[in-house]
C-alpha cells in the first residue's frame, strides 16, 4: 500500500474508528461504573441468559458480525478451500501450541513470579482457569477482528468453521492432559448455542440480505452505499459490548484490583505471544494478508464463553478459574484491539 493511499484511508476513518481507544477507555469505565452505581442494569441483563451465553452480548456480537457476512460471496468459499496454508497455520497455532504456552506462562507467573502474592491454592485455581481460556480458541469476535483488519471474509469462515470442528473433539483431551482431571463434561450446549448465534444466524441473514439487496439495489449501490452504512454497526456494537461486559464484573474489578491486574498480565502476554507467532508464521509462508490477519486473530483470541461454562462446572461459580476466564473476558477486547492496529499498521509487510 502506498503512502498515498495510506494518507486516504486516514483520511476517510470515521470519527468513531478516529478516536476509536479513546472510546474503548471511556466504555470500560462506563460499564464499570454502571456495574457498581447501577447494578439493576445488569442484574437484569443477566436473567436473559442461557448455557453461559448472554443473550444481550449475543445480540450485540451479531451485529458486529453481519457487515462481515453480508460481505460473503458464496461463490467464493469453495476458492478459499483451495489454500490450505492459512488454515494449516490457524490449526498448528491454535492446537499444537496455543494450549501449552497458556499453561507455561501460567505457571511462570501464578507460581513463581507473583508466588509472594497468590497462595498456592489460588494459583493453581488461575492456571485452571487460564488453560480453560487457551484450549478454547475465539468462534465469535475473530468475525469483528477479521471485518476491522479488512480480512478476506469467505476465508475467515472456512478457519472458524474447521476450528469449531476440531474444538468439539479436541476440547476435552486437551483439559483432561493439561488438567488431570477425568470426571467432566464438556458444556456442548454452549458450543452448539455460540455456533448457531454467532456463525449460523448472521451467515443466513447476510446470505439473504445480499441476494436480496444485489438482485433489488444492484451491485454498485450494495457495496458503495449499503455496505458503507454498515461500518458503524461493528463499532456500536463493539462499544455496546464493552459496556455490558464490564457491567457485568464491576464489582469484580472493583473489590479485586490486585488479583485482576496479576491475572491479566500473564494472559495478554500470551495473547501478544501467539499472534507473533501466527503473524511470523504467515509472513513465512507468503500469505495475503486478508488471510494472515484473520488466522493470527483467531488464535490470539478465545472462546470466553466455553472457558467461563466449563470454569464454572469443574470449580464452581466464586472459584479463582472461573474469575481467570472472566478477566479473560475483560482483557479481551481491549487487548485484541491492539493487535488489529498492529495488524492495520504493517498490512505492507505482506505486500
Amino acid at each position: 500500500m502506498s503512502q498515498a493511499e495510506v494518507k486516504e484511508k486516514k483520511e476517510g476513518l470515521g470519527f468513531f474508528e478516529r478516536y476509536l481507544t479513546v472510546w474503548v477507555a471511556l466504555c470500560i469505565v462506563i460499564g464499570i461504573g454502571v456495574g457498581r452505581f447501577l447494578p439493576i442494569i445488569p442484574e437484569t441483563l443477566s436473567q436473559f441468559e442461557y448455557a453461559q451465553v448472554s443473550i444481550p452480548v449475543a445480540i450485540l456480537i451479531w451485529f458486529m458480525i453481519y457487515p462481515m457476512m453480508v460481505q460473503i460471496d458464496f461463490g467464493s468459499i469453495l476458492e478459499a478451500g483451495r489454500k490450505p496454508k492459512g488454515l494449516a497455520l490457524t490449526l498448528v497455532v491454535n492446537w499444537l501450541i496455543k494450549p501449552f504456552t497458556m499453561a507455561f506462562f501460567a505457571w511462570l507467573f501464578f507460581k513463581n513470579i507473583f508466588g509472594a502474592f497468590i497462595n498456592p491454592e489460588l494459583a493453581e485455581q488461575y492456571i485452571a482457569g487460564a488453560i480453560l481460556l487457551g484450549a478454547a480458541p475465539c468462534t465469535a469476535m475473530v468475525f469483528v477482528w477479521s471485518y476491522l483488519t479488512d480480512g478476506d471474509a469467505s476465508y475467515t469462515l472456512v478457519q472458524v468453521a474447521v476450528n469449531d470442528l476440531v474444538l468439539v473433539f479436541a476440547f476435552a483431551p486437551i483439559i483432561i492432559f493439561l488438567l488431570g482431571v477425568t470426571d467432566f463434561t464438556v458444556p456442548y450446549n454452549t458450543i452448539l448455542l455460540s455456533v448457531v448465534l454467532y456463525i449460523l444466524v448472521p451467515l443466513v441473514a447476510g446470505y439473504l440480505s445480499r441476494k436480496y439487496l444485489i438482485k433489488n439495489k444492484g451491485i454498485d449501490w450494495f457495496e458503495n452505499v449499503y455496505l458503507e452504512k454498515l461500518s458503524n454497526f461493528t463499532i456500536t456494537g463493539l462499544l455496546l459490548t464493552l459496556v455490558i461486559l464490564f457491567s457485568f464484573q464491576g464489582d469484580i474489578i472493583l473489590n479485586n484490583p490486585l488479583d485482576i491486574l496479576l491475572i491479566a498480565i500473564p494472559l495478554t502476554i500470551q495473547t501478544f505471544f501467539i499472534f507473533a507467532i501466527a503473524y511470523g508464521g504467515a509472513k513465512l509462508l507468503k500469505l495475503d494478508h486478508s488471510v494472515a490477519a484473520p488466522a493470527s486473530m483467531i488464535g490470539a483470541s478465545n472462546f470466553f464463553e466455553l472457558a467461563v461454562a466449563t470454569a464454572i462446572s469443574l470449580f464452581g461459580l466464586k472459584s479463582g478459574a472461573a474469575l481467570a476466564t472472566v478477566v479473560g473476558v475483560l482483557v479481551e477486547v481491549p487487548v485484541m484491539l491492539a493487535l488489529v492496529g498492529i495488524a492495520n499498521r504493517t498490512k505492507h509487510w505482506f505486500e
